[in-house]
C-alpha cells in the first residue's frame, strides 16, 4: 500500500539514492527478464550444462551468495566482467520515457545516485532511455562496490565514505527489502518498492522500512507536490 508522502519528512534530505532494477522503471516492464534470460545462457555456455541445470545453479548462487556472479565469483574465479558485459547486453529499446519520474528528479534537491548490484554500463543504458540519465550525479556500480552485492553492510560504508554522503541526510529506494536494512541502520530513510517476485519481499519483516509504495514517479510526483502546499 502507498504511503503518502510528507515533504517535512524529507526537507533535511541533501542525498537522493536509488536502486536500479525494478526501481527506476517498473517490475511490469519485465526489462529485469532479459537479464535473468542471458544469465541462464551464461551459465550454459560456462559450465557446459543444459537451461533447467543452469537456472539451477543460477538459483543457488543468488541465494547463498547474493548475486549469481558473487557466486561464480566465488565458486569457479570467474572475470566478473565476462559475465557482465554478456548479461547487461539487453535491447532497452521497449522501455518507455519516464516524463514524470524525469521532472521529479530535476525538481529533487540534493544528490541523486544510482547504486546497483549491476554495472555501470547497464545503469547507464537502462537511465538513458528512460530520459533520467542526466540527473544523475554518480553511479556507484558492483565494481566500484569491489563486486560485493548489497546488503554487506561493507558497501554502504564505502559508498557514504567515498562519495561523502551524511546517511542521516539520505534516502534509499529498493525494490528488495533486505537491502534496506543496512541504510536503516546507518540512520537512512528507506523506501521500498516491493514487487510479486519472492526475492523483493524477502526480509521485509521489521522496523527497517520507513515507507512502502507501489509507484517512484508518482510517489516523488506527491511529495514535491506536499512541499509546495506546505511551503517547506
Amino acid at each position: 500500500m502507498t504511503e503518502a508522502p510528507r515533504w517535512k519528512d524529507f526537507s533535511h534530505i541533501n542525498c537522493w539514492i536509488f536502486d536500479l532494477d525494478n526501481t527506476l522503471y517498473p517490475h511490469e516492464s519485465n526489462l529485469f527478464a532479459k537479464i535473468d534470460q542471458r544469465m541462464g545462457e551464461f551459465l550454459c555456455d560456462f559450465l557446459q550444462v543444459e537451461l533447467p541445470e543452469a537456472k539451477a545453479v543460477q538459483k543457488k548462487y543468488f541465494h547463498e551468495h547474493g548475486t549469481t556472479l558473487n557466486g561464480l565469483m566465488q565458486n569457479h574465479d570467474i572475470d566478473p566482467h565476462d559475465f557482465l558485459k554478456y548479461v547487461h547486453n539487453i535491447d532497452v529499446s521497449d522501455l518507455a520515457a519516464n516524463a514524470t519520474l524525469a521532472s521529479a528528479l530535476e525538481q529533487l534537491d540534493g544528490r541523486k545516485i544510482i547504486f546497483t548490484n549491476g554495472s555501470i554500463f547497464h545503469a547507464k543504458n537502462v537511465s538513458s532511455q528512460l530520459g533520467i540519465e542526466h540527473h544523475f550525479d554518480h553511479i556507484f556500480d558492483i565494481a566500484a562496490a569491489d563486486f560485493r552485492p548489497k546488503p554487506d553492510k561493507g558497501v554502504y560504508e564505502k559508498l557514504v565514505r567515498e562519495l561523502d554522503i551524511d546517511p542521516t541526510r539520505a534516502v534509499l529506494f529498493e525494490d528488495m527489502a533486505v537491502n534496506l536494512a543496512p541504510a536503516h541502520e546507518m540512520g537512512m530513510i528507506t523506501v521500498w518498492i516491493p514487487n510479486p517476485a519472492h526475492w523483493s519481499s524477502e526480509g521485509s519483516e521489521g522496523v527497517h522500512i520507513h515507507y512502502t509504495i507501489d509507484n517512484l514517479a508518482n510517489w516523488l510526483e506527491a511529495l514535491l507536490e506536499d512541499k509546495i502546499r506546505t511551503n517547506l
